[in-house]
């Protein structure tokens, strides 16, 4: 199934860097509507990430039962995460794409032992099948939609992503498949104004590291994110212990963590809003100083 598409917006490629004037961050959404909640953007934010599947590509993320669910969520609050990521499908490079079924049984689970456990958590379903994400919303707790496919993916449910989304009205993180800065400013707001007239309400851009790039582009993109700001939404970045950054360094995921801090940092410097990361106490030490260096800004 294909999606309309929306030529609502202006050409954001020919405005780029200079877009970014004095005044710009008064116009960046800084809250997304959680159930009823405002919750501050203004400051970044640590997403920690929780796998309940047996081949994500970092080892140590994956959890298979209740009691790792519970014992895995609460690592990330104590150590300073506001967000939980919740997903059951991998979508690691050469990996198998669990069925739907499979997907399912796993965050039906997850998500219900994380509400029961610890009820006011803010928990994102990271998957990019729209009834999996209407079932996560609706069923079960999830309280925002992650979806890595930009929303593209046909379920066959006749519901696309955006339909889904649109209906739910729930903060969206829309990730991008393309492999420029200036290719996203355009499909981006493409797809920001459709969803927007499609009744969306909390946006959150996604430059989307290691989907769709080579390593040479993925950091022109880091590089360049900050240009993602002149559309006015908070953007996320989950570039914890990727492959861009190992293979970079001719090492491992398993001894990426200093490297996933500094690439952390710099997305900080440049106006990220959300950082998704597997190791939640660094990430938010680097909140910490970032905010900081930035307190009287």
């Amino acid at each position: 199934m294909l999606r309309k598409k929306c030529y609502l917006c202006p050409d954001y490629s020919q405005r780029g860097q200079h877009a970014l004037v004095s005044g710009q961050k008064d116009a960046m959404h800084t809250t997304i509507n959680i159930r009823g909640r405002l919750i501050d953007l203004s400051r970044p934010l640590v997403m920690g990430i929780l796998n309940v599947t047996p081949d994500s590509f970092f080892s140590a993320s994956r959890v298979e039962s209740e009691e790792a669910v519970t014992r895995r969520a609460s690592e990330i609050l104590s150590q300073g995460g506001t967000i939980i990521d919740v997903g059951a499908c991998s979508t690691r490079p050469g990996g198998d794409i669990a069925s739907e079924d499979e997907e399912l049984s796993r965050l039906e689970m997850a998500l219900r032992r994380i509400k029961a456990d610890f009820p006011e958590t803010i928990v994102s379903v990271d998957t990019f099948r729209p009834q999996v994400a209407r079932r996560a919303v609706e069923e079960w707790g999830a309280d925002m939609v992650n979806d890595v496919t930009e929303g593209t993916f046909d379920d066959g449910s006749g519901e696309t992503m955006f339909e889904c989304i649109s209906r739910m009205r729930v903060p969206y993180v829309l990730t991008s498949v393309e492999a420029t800065v200036e290719a996203m400013l355009q499909r981006f707001g493409r797809e920001t104004a459709e969803l927007h007239a499609m009744g969306a309400k909390d946006i959150i851009l996604d430059p989307g590291f290691g989907f769709g790039k080579t390593l040479e582009e993925n950091y022109a993109v880091i590089a360049g994110i900050d240009t993602l700001r002149v559309l006015g939404l908070p953007l996320l970045v989950g570039i914890s212990r990727k492959s861009m950054l190992y293979r970079l360094l001719d090492t491992t995921p398993d001894n990426s963590l200093n490297a996933t801090t500094v690439a952390n940092t710099i997305a900080l410097t440049k106006g990220t809003s959300i950082l998704r990361v597997h190791d939640v106490k660094e990430a938010a030490e680097a909140v910490r100083i970032y905010n900081e260096m930035n307190k009287n800004n």
